[in-house]
């Protein structure tokens, strides 16, 4: 007796349930008033995979169709990173894309703006401690004995030095960041650990700052965040402040072996990009 297969869509994954009762609160608000909720997320570790050469980083293959499948049903997607804006919208696939009116970049952790409805990056002057940095920065790591190995990244508003191609790259790391932190110092800039990466940047500019902005801009009732790294931290800050003030939020962590801090602090913890993308096509389909 032969069997008949048939071919249909799968049902939607199950939601997970938020570890926290501030995180199923902050689920519970988004379900019940999308139009009102902003959905802020990390780029790199979050929407795409680390990759050593940050130039190679690109979105996970089913981010650009989660989001545009989730976007039309919040009042705003924000991508918020440290890259220079252009470069996450390139890297990201997000230009032009049907269902993706609703997004907005925020690039150098949001003193850059790319708006999907326009096209177009709108940003202030530079600040000038980071070409006076990028000019010094070579004979610094030649006097720390940390240049083979190492990497430095050009973002337009920053500089970052990576040590995840260096003979031992915690050790490498660890050696730049008292000459690093000096550096920034002299020239009025701040450094920001990450994942084997030391990011010299103007102060004032952080993912919390620019969460808290869009979300008043936005007027929004509810928010979701989802990072990574350490300079995640602040963001997550930010939907503790609305938390307390009143707004409803949901942390999520990409979850990785190398960063904790993210994890302990956090509602829900899903399997890297993988996981956060499915989490975004899961709640596109529940808001159906």
């Amino acid at each position: 007796m032969g069997t008949h297969t048939t071919h249909s869509t799968p049902p939607p994954d199950p939601l997970p349930t938020p570890a926290t009762q501030p995180g199923r609160d902050g689920l519970a608000a988004l379900l019940a008033k999308p139009r009102a909720a902003v959905v802020g997320l990390d780029f790199d570790g979050t929407l795409a995979p680390i990759v050593a050469d940050p130039d190679q980083a690109r979105a996970h293959p089913e981010a650009v169709p989660a989001l545009a499948a989730l976007a039309p049903k919040v009042a705003s997607v924000a991508v918020i990173t440290g890259r220079p804006a252009g470069v996450a919208v390139r890297h990201g696939g997000f230009a032009g894309v049907p269902g993706l009116e609703h997004l907005t970049v925020l690039g150098h952790y949001g003193a850059e703006r790319w708006d999907a409805v326009t096209g177009t990056v709108t940003a202030p002057a530079p600040h000038p401690g980071v070409a006076a940095v990028r000019a010094e920065l070579p004979g610094v790591l030649d006097r720390a004995g940390a240049w083979q190995g190492t990497w430095i990244e050009e973002k337009g508003r920053a500089v970052a030095v990576h040590t995840r191609r260096a003979a031992d790259p915690q050790a490498a790391f660890e050696a730049l960041r008292a000459p690093l932190t000096d550096l920034a110092t002299r020239h009025g800039l701040i450094v920001e650990p990450g994942r084997l990466v030391l990011e010299l940047r103007p102060p004032g500019m952080d993912k919390g700052v620019a969460l808290l902005d869009h979300v008043r801009r936005i007027g929004a009732q509810c928010v979701v965040y989802a990072g990574d790294d350490l300079g995640d931290l602040p963001a997550f800050a930010a939907v503790d402040k609305l938390r307390s003030d009143g707004v409803p939020g949901l942390l999520v962590c990409s979850g990785s072996t190398e960063v904790t801090e993210l994890a302990e602090r956090a509602d829900l913890v899903v399997d890297g990009p993988q996981g956060v993308v499915r989490l975004l096509r899961t709640l596109a389909a529940q808001l159906d």
